[in-house]
């Protein structure tokens, strides 16, 4: 059985409603994992002896505005043992009520949520310590989601380019 295969069978048989969907592609798996089993499937991924996803690479928000839920949360796993790898994504509809942490089950994990907190406003259940960490403290909004201002320039693309060409400081030259 390959570890693909056995990953979903282990949690199948743990939690049997915990995986929403599970997606392949370009040989990478991904499983959708309902948020409220979140923190119980990475305990089962990280301590059943077969799986051993004992390393957390990263933590990444998305914005899929005007999608809702408009948030997911993915969680990049390894299995140094196993040399295996995981991505488990959870969706969130209320980036206040964002998912669970998991920093008790990887200790990394408390930075890797406050990066995704100052960047994309997704809040950590349970997280004590989320604050700013590339902006400061009274930055106002968070620069990652697809609604943040862009500033004060227009952004130039294939079909506009001559138009913002034309505002640029040298095009007065």
């Amino acid at each position: 059985m390959n570890q693909d295969n056995l990953v979903v069978d282990k949690i199948k048989a743990g939690f049997p409603d915990a995986i929403e969907e599970v997606m392949d592609f370009r040989g990478e798996r991904t499983l959708i994992v309902q948020p409220d089993k979140l923190k119980a499937v990475c305990h089962l991924l990280r301590d059943d002896a077969a799986l051993q996803y004992n390393f957390l690479s990263d933590i990444v928000g998305d914005d899929y505005l005007p999608e809702f839920p408009r948030f997911a949360v993915s969680y990049h796993l390894y299995s140094i043992p196993q040399n295996h790898r995981l991505r488990l994504r959870v969706w969130v509809e209320d980036p206040d009520e964002g998912p669970e942490t998991v920093g008790e089950i990887w200790p990394i994990a408390t930075w890797l949520e406050m990066e995704v907190y100052d960047l994309m406003g997704i809040r950590f259940q349970g997280n004590h310590s989320l604050r700013r960490l590339f902006l400061p403290e009274d930055w106002q909004g968070y620069p990652l989601r697809k609604d943040y201002p862009l500033g004060y320039e227009e952004v130039q693309f294939s079909f506009n380019w001559q138009e913002i060409d034309a505002k640029k400081p040298y095009a007065k030259d």
